[in-house]
């Protein structure tokens, strides 16, 4: 019984931990701004909306895919764990747009 009372709270707290999507700012300032702001390894920086706009006309599930699978020197989940494919959408938004 303790052992199933046990696995039920993990897997609330692990529902829980991801209802919220996390705002693209969020996302890019914990795990896209290392490459993104200075375009390492030929990543778009932030808000360069010349350099997004190719990428974007993949359409949205694919950008996703690609960030779950990683590409060049991005690995895979570009360096953000616990991002849902709503996170990775959201930064996707966030870094493609002029400021």
């Amino acid at each position: 019984m303790k052992k199933r009372l046990a696995m039920t709270a993990v897997a609330a707290l692990t529902l829980s931990a991801n209802v919220f999507a996390q705002t693209g700012e969020e996302v890019y300032n914990k795990a896209c701004q290392v490459c993104h702001s200075m375009g390492v390894a030929g990543a778009p920086k932030v808000n360069d909306v010349a350099a997004w706009e190719p990428r974007l006309t993949q359409g949205m599930e694919t950008l996703i895919s690609t960030v779950k699978t990683g590409k060049n020197a991005m690995p895979p989940g570009g360096m953000c764990m616990d991002c849902t494919d709503e996170d990775y959408k959201n930064a996707i938004e966030f870094m493609s747009k002029a400021k």
